[in-house]
């Protein structure tokens, strides 16, 4: 049953994080404004445009980038002021113990947690859809002219299927010179389809060939069939994001899409399989960190000290810096292929939790 101690203390998790919050959001929003005012304007987007269609988005991005860190620099405020008011000798005083007196900081991290897991694998890919989709309307200069350049696509789709087009551009969703095969296990050919042109049709998901010619071979290199018109549609297992696929294309899948996007990537040989993989260990890792964070302010904060919250204000930052810059580090090596992906998002939790879970103890019997 939940005490007057505990919803004490829940409510000032909760508020000084709400707080915190919403400073980092007034703040975000203020400096992402003067930085990209000159780039709105251009594309014709007023202050209210871009507080209605991108800052929502970006919003979300960006809280849930650094919730571990709010989390961590929140509790060490509220439990400093607890501390040298001298609450916590009262309360320890009292006969409740120090695992005790964790309970409501571990509720609220465990829910804190779960909602980060949820937002980092399904709410988050979304609003980084709307967030980029916005981002692409207010590219300027060079940026823009490589976004809207044509490419060149050379592309296993499976272990028996491949596909080129010789210029596909991705803002139209259409390109020129279509070659698709189809081979057997015996890397034998199939069928294969040639089309003038391909492009994306939004209504029924499915991409259409213009002036196509179609072949379908017997194993033992008998034709079959042969077909051609005008229009062909054709359903291909992948968007046209993933055809050719930006970096941060992975930040706009759900987890059952990165899944099966990164199984697709490693099958065609790609080579920057690990900066989706990073993606999508650490959508759990960061919620994980949440809880980590949570004890580790906690033990960090709890005694109090001649410095006052100043100095605890220090320590912290002090951590949540090195958290950070460790967690930045291994996924650029991981990136590189000098380390496993999930041993890079996985390892500043494995380490810190160690810490917390000394600290913790050492306070507790303290």
């Amino acid at each position: 049953m939940m005490t007057i101690l505990d919803k004490y203390i829940i409510r000032n998790f909760l508020g000084t994080l709400f707080f915190m919050m919403l400073l980092l959001i007034v703040v975000f929003v203020v400096i992402d404004i003067q930085n990209h005012y000159q780039e709105f304007s251009e594309n014709g987007f007023s202050i209210p445009d871009t507080l209605e269609q991108y800052y929502p988005y970006y919003v979300v991005w960006a809280m849930n980038i650094f919730a571990s860190i709010l989390v961590f620099i929140s509790v060490i405020y509220f439990t400093s002021r607890l501390a040298n008011n001298t609450e916590i000798v009262a309360i320890t005083s009292s006969g409740t113990s120090f695992f005790r007196f964790s309970r409501p900081y571990l509720i609220v991290g465990i829910l804190i947690a779960l909602a980060s897991f949820m937002t980092n694998h399904f709410l988050l890919p979304w609003a980084n859809i709307k967030k980029n989709e916005f981002n692409v309307q207010t590219l300027t200069g060079n940026k823009k002219q490589a976004y809207e350049a044509n490419q060149n696509i050379s592309s296993q789709i499976s272990p028996t299927e491949y596909l080129f087009v010789n210029s596909y551009n991705r803002q139209n969703k259409r390109g020129t010179g279509f070659l698709y095969q189809r081979f057997n296990d015996k890397r034998i050919l199939l069928q294969e389809i040639r089309a003038t042109e391909i492009y994306w049709s939004e209504t029924d998901t499915t991409y259409v060939l213009g002036n196509y010619y179609e072949k379908e071979i017997s194993p033992q290199g008998k034709v079959i069939s042969l077909k051609n018109g005008q229009t062909l549609k054709k359903h291909f297992d992948f968007t046209p994001d993933e055809l050719l696929p930006e970096a941060f294309v992975a930040e706009t899948m759900n987890t059952p899409e990165l899944t099966k996007f990164i199984q697709r990537e490693k099958m065609k040989g790609a080579n920057n399989v690990n900066i989706y993989l990073n993606e999508l260990h650490q959508r759990t890792s960061s919620s994980v960190a949440v809880i980590i964070l949570t004890f580790l302010a906690l033990s960090l904060s709890s005694t109090k000290k001649r410095g006052g919250i100043g100095i605890n204000l220090a320590i912290g930052i002090s951590c949540a810096f090195v958290y950070i810059f460790s967690f930045q580090a291994l996924q650029i090596f991981s990136s590189k292929g000098i380390m496993a992906s999930w041993l890079a998002v996985w390892l500043p939790n494995f380490v810190f939790g160690i810490i917390t879970l000394i600290v913790y103890l050492k306070r507790a019997y303290a």
